[in-house]
């Protein structure tokens, strides 16, 4: 159940089931290298590459600047901020939106459609 949870929570930040196994392997294992991650996950080495770029861009993976570079898991916890954080923007839009969305949910109410 509590992985059904945390698996909920990092789909909200749009991982994939690829990016969520390579996060979660890398927070319980602690950092490794991408040949490290793809023999114990069995996924290839491009399917490794791709889900450790995609999670360096969402913020929650980092790298060693050694070669090989070395991957690290940043804290749930942070991962639970910039959830938080990208609520609030979104919340936010909305806020600035409201008036201009009504406006034209009403006139999109109101027009006659001709069959």
């Amino acid at each position: 159940m509590s992985q059904e949870i945390v698996c909920g929570t990092l789909a909200k930040l749009e991982f994939t089931e690829a990016d969520a196994r390579v996060y979660l392997c890398l927070a319980k294992k602690g950092p490794q290298k991408g040949k490290d991650l793809y023999v114990s996950l069995k996924m290839t080495k491009q399917q490794i590459y791709r889900c450790l770029k995609n999670l360096q861009k969402k913020g929650v993976v980092n790298s060693s600047c050694n070669r090989p570079a070395i991957f690290y898991a940043v804290p749930f916890e942070k991962i639970l901020d910039l959830i938080i954080e990208s609520n609030k923007e979104k919340v936010k839009a909305l806020r600035a939106n409201k008036e201009e969305l009504v406006s034209s949910w009403r006139s999109i109410l109101s027009l006659d459609f001709v069959s």
